[in-house]
């Protein structure tokens, strides 16, 4: 008898290597499963604009990287003592105009660096809404708390997301030809647009993935984040306390679906020796002098040194010292 509606994965069209540079960017989910990659010893560059919501603000960070100009005091705004760029989250605000500068540009062109050498892109997408400055017209990626008179909000078309991303996978894949895309639209309802005003988001920012997929099957892929949560996980006990975001749980459940879907099988191989290391190193012994603790430890050590005997790219020396150390 089956309990609930699985979400059935079809075969992707290309699997991650944790070998391989993978860049994530969008909301707050990126975050979420770009943590659990580094966590796993991927390659990853983490949002390097901050957490983005909407296509055309993830577009635009994604064309500043590709032709990376440096941010001047001219994209800088000064509110209640702080500065703040509207190309980027408030974490990358500062209460100094120098400080908050040398953090986006240092962040930039460490990232913009390592663009052509990315196989793969993570893109979630939160929102088809988006606001615009009134006074220049220009969406801006964090409204930094200013007054809502300041903006035109508006949820942009399927038409309207398409054409533009359209634009911009060209131009990457003219610089970068094997690079792979990865779309997935975030599960965490924006409930400020409403519950309809989020169907409607949602489904717009659905219908725009599937174009773009369809138009380019070999190049782009879709992770259905936001189906396995709607169904597989409909149960508030899979929520956080707000009743929106998803809770660690559902996290660590969405994660093992991707892992069983989008990982090489070497990778996957990889992951599960990882897996066993660091639950040794995160072990806790209630005798750390015994023997039996020892013994424990020298198989620890043993199992590195064949997991780097076997990959010879990884590099385990921090937790091998951390390993040693419980040995004096």
């Amino acid at each position: 008898m089956e309990l609930y509606t699985a979400i059935q994965l079809p075969k992707p069209p290309f699997r991650f290597s944790w070998q391989e540079h993978t860049l994530l960017l969008g909301s707050c989910f990126a975050e979420n499963i770009g943590t659990k990659l580094a966590e796993n010893r991927f390659n990853v560059d983490i949002n390097p604009f901050g957490t983005l919501y909407n296509p055309a603000s993830i577009a635009a960070a994604l064309r500043r990287l590709l032709h990376p100009e440096r941010f001047t005091s001219n994209d800088l705004f000064r509110h209640e003592g702080v500065f703040h760029s509207f190309t980027h989250h408030s974490r990358f605000s500062s209460t100094s105009e120098t400080e908050c500068l040398e953090n986006i540009n240092d962040r930039l062109f460490a990232s913009a660096g390592e663009l052509r050498e990315t196989k793969y892109i993570v893109v979630t997408l939160g929102t088809a809404y988006v606001y615009r400055l009134k006074s220049t017209g220009e969406v801006v990626a964090n409204c930094h708390k200013l007054p809502e008179k300041m903006f035109d909000r508006s949820m942009l078309s399927v038409a309207e997301i398409v054409s533009e991303w359209k634009e911009l996978l060209l131009s990457l894949w003219e610089q970068c030809p094997e690079l792979k895309i990865l779309f997935t639209v975030s599960p965490i309802r924006h409930w400020k647009d409403g519950a309809h005003g989020n169907q409607l988001s949602k489904a717009t920012l659905l219908l725009a993935v599937n174009t773009l997929q369809t138009t380019y099957p070999e190049r782009i892929a879709y992770f259905p984040a936001y189906e396995i949560m709607m169904d597989e996980l409909r149960d508030y006990r899979f929520y956080a306390n707000d009743m929106l975001h998803p809770s660690e749980l559902a996290v660590d459940y969405i994660w093992q679906r991707f892992t069983e879907n989008f990982l090489s099988d070497e990778t996957k191989g990889f992951l599960k020796e990882w897996a066993e290391i660091q639950k040794a190193i995160n072990h806790r012994p209630f005798q750390p002098e015994s023997e039996a603790y020892k013994r424990f430890i020298s198989q620890t050590l043993l199992k590195m040194e064949r997991i780097n005997e076997k990959f010879p790219s990884f590099d385990s020396t921090k937790e091998m010292e951390i390993i040693k150390s419980k040995l004096m």
